[in-house]
């Protein structure tokens, strides 16, 4: 049996060491394939949800124009790590990871009559990576583990860059958090221009 002091030392060994990286942290950073293309994360459904949007366009329809055929959902979902950054500064960290995957609107399911609920079909899957400094979107195709790089200059690059509220990021669609970038004054320089938004820092 250790004497008190001695129990204290090792005590105050241990604390020092440390904390061993968990494998779902070390997991959560992108990686890549030779030819530059990412690894989709596999866990994404068990990070952090953000919003779900339905039927989101960002053209403008004209009058007189039909409705979808079919409604589609888009669910977002970001690494832990990096939500947790966002909440201290308002802002997104290097590494950060944000998942869109769209799903089928259904009506009538089971007992419900009115309304949609979700399709367990994935329609597809959209991955939005910061990384050195630098925002990229890929392309994960339906059964793949593979997700394509976009190169610019693809739209959603110079969209995003237009119109995002925080960091070329769609914040303003995420209901938890737009009200803390507003607190924090990062909304961006476009996104205030855009809106004539009242609070300009």
């Amino acid at each position: 049996m250790l004497r008190l002091p001695a129990l204290a030392s090792s005590l105050f060994l241990l604390l020092l060491q440390p904390a061993p990286q968990s494998a779902a942290t070390a997991s959560n950073a992108p990686a890549y394939t030779g030819d530059g293309n990412l690894l989709a994360p596999a866990n994404y459904r068990e990070w952090i949800y953000l919003t779900s949007g339905i039927d989101m366009s960002y053209i403008a329809q004209p009058a007189g124009a039909p409705p979808p055929a079919h409604s589609t959902f888009d669910n977002v979902f970001v690494n832990p790590e990096s939500y947790r950054a966002f909440l201290a500064t308002g802002t997104w960290p290097d590494k950060t990871i944000m998942v869109l995957e769209a799903r089928s609107a259904e009506n009538p399911v089971s007992i419900n009559k009115r309304g949609h609920t979700q399709s367990t079909e994935i329609l597809g899957t959209e991955i939005h990576v910061k990384d050195r400094g630098t925002w990229a979107f890929y392309d994960l195709p339906a059964n793949t583990t593979i997700a394509t790089l976009i190169p610019r200059p693809a739209g959603c690059y110079t969209c995003h860059e237009a119109h995002g509220a925080v960091d070329t990021t769609f914040v303003q669609f995420y209901p938890t958090l737009f009200p803390l970038a507003r607190q924090k004054h990062t909304l961006s320089e476009e996104y205030l221009k855009e809106t004539s938004s009242p609070t300009k820092p």
